[in-house]
């Protein structure tokens, strides 16, 4: 006989560690948290065995927002976004082959964080992030080329929080704030 999904005694996985630590990571950069809340409340997600032990890590948390994700790719071609488009949450871009274009310039961003997740085989990726845009790139990994990405002298505030993360194979990511 099987548990219920829902069964709070129901083992959970590292995808699922993940998106708690994820969660986490929003409500700390929305204010939600305080420093130490936070790290108690990640230390008690990424040692949980049940669901039953995540979901108490995670009380009193806003609910998860399954709409918040979306996925784009190509084998070969092109992948492009632009004008005026909703960004999701988290944003998975998959390129084998191709190109990948995103211009955040115009796009609606509901979200104070976005989370671009790269995985780009030989093409390269451009990303125009808005101009008071925030981008952290520390979670990309690049093959042959180092990330290009030239933070403004005087940032703005207000913006949106990019993090970009990922792989990039053989081609190179290029980031740049639009202008205003």
């Amino acid at each position: 006989m099987t548990s219920p999904p829902d069964d709070a005694s129901t083992l959970v996985g590292d995808g699922e560690r993940d998106d708690g630590a994820r969660r986490l990571r929003d409500a700390y950069a929305e204010g939600r948290l305080t420093h130490e809340d936070m790290d108690a409340r990640l230390d008690r997600v990424l040692t949980a065995a049940t669901r039953g032990e995540l979901a108490e890590a995670l009380a009193s948390l806003p609910a998860a927002d399954p709409g918040t994700s979306a996925a784009i790719g190509a084998a070969t071609g092109r992948v492009k976004r632009s004008g005026v488009w909703r960004v999701p949450r988290t944003l998975k871009v998959d390129s084998a082959l191709g190109r990948v274009r995103l211009d955040l310039s115009r796009a609606v961003i509901e979200h104070p964080v976005v989370d671009i997740v790269l995985n780009v085989g030989t093409g390269r990726a451009s990303i125009t992030v808005p101009h008071d845009a925030v981008v952290d790139l520390d979670g990309v990994q690049t093959g042959m080329k180092d990330s290009v990405y030239k933070a403004p002298r005087r940032p703005a505030s207000g913006g949106p929080t990019i993090r970009i993360t990922g792989v990039m194979g053989f081609g190179r990511l290029t980031v740049r704030h639009a202008r205003r």
